[in-house]
């Protein structure tokens, strides 16, 4: 079993323990949230660790003509996810589970669902499920070609709920590239790349919705890249260490924010679950279920092995 571990980025390093002093009044963090993030970026700089990190997934044509083939504009609202599946692989012909991995653009909210297979009698309700886990209202759902989604039991979910279905653009590799990162800085650094059978599925899922989905949105500090012309007048981001923030964060601080929010929801309610304990207790919290979870694993792999 891989036994990776969710290592923050250098800029994250910083912000969490900045977090720490400021948020959860953490003193002993008050010398470690000086820290410069030149310097943590030194340290990253290895070419193992570069190796480590990097997770690239190109988007293959198909031509099936459901879904709308064009990259979703949310214009700065939330509700727009982007969503992608992550195979825990395949051994002695078994398949492991499967990880379905949903990002909303513009606030990085994630959520992450597991399932023993992804035919329709099991995606399908995790795909409700998934879409009622989003604080806010999903407008749009953007996949890539594959299968699982592409097929007519999903767009009826989708239209029944008036939500929006656009698929990658052939050659466009950067059309899902949001849901494909978090694949790798996420799911990969959590559950590794070792297979882990089908039968767990549902064990893991309860570690999703329990520690791992609440640890992401509220406890894992994010890039929010800023768009500006050059002097050549072309597009570029840049990401500023004072944009900085969790998922949470960054929907609090929308314009008209509270009017996103599902109907029964607040931010009192939802600021219970992200103040209950600070960044590290959450992570410490993951790290502890993780290992639980995997030890779990093991020991029912080794009695019916």
């Amino acid at each position: 079993m891989d036994e990776r571990h969710d290592t923050p980025s250098g800029p994250a390093v910083k912000k969490l323990c900045e977090r720490a002093l400021l948020v959860f009044g953490q003193t002993e963090y008050e010398r470690l949230a000086q820290i410069s993030v030149s310097h943590l970026y030194n340290l990253r700089k290895s070419v193992p660790y570069t190796r480590k990190r990097r997770h690239f997934e190109k988007t293959r044509s198909r031509q099936i003509p459901i879904g709308e083939r064009r990259k979703p504009a949310p214009n700065g609202r939330p509700g727009y996810i982007r969503i992608d599946t992550v195979h825990q692989g395949d051994l002695d012909g078994e398949k492991g589970v499967y990880h379905v991995n949903a990002v909303d653009e513009v606030t990085q909210f994630e959520v992450v669902c597991t399932v023993e297979k992804i035919s329709e009698s099991y995606l399908i309700p995790i795909l409700e499920h998934l879409l009622e886990a989003f604080p806010f209202q999903v407008l749009g759902f953007h996949s890539d070609n594959g299968s699982e989604y592409i097929n007519k039991r999903v767009a009826e979910l989708l239209e029944k709920l008036f939500i929006a279905f656009t698929k990658s653009r052939s050659r466009q590799s950067n059309d899902n590239a949001l849901a494909e990162s978090k694949n790798g800085s996420v799911v990969r650094k959590v559950f590794g790349y070792s297979h882990i059978p089908s039968r767990f599925a549902q064990r893991i899922n309860l570690f999703n919705q329990q520690v791992l989905n609440p640890y992401v949105n509220y406890h894992r500090p994010c890039f929010f890249p800023e768009t500006y012309t050059d002097a050549q007048g072309r597009e570029r981001k840049r990401y500023r260490y004072e944009a900085m923030m969790t998922p949470y964060e960054k929907l609090k601080s929308l314009p008209g924010a509270e009017a996103y929010l599902k109907s029964g929801l607040s931010f009192a309610i939802l600021d219970e679950i992200a103040y209950a304990m600070s960044d590290n207790q959450a992570a410490d919290r993951l790290q502890k279920a993780r290992q639980k979870l995997f030890h779990a694993i093991r020991e029912q792999d080794l009695k019916s092995g």
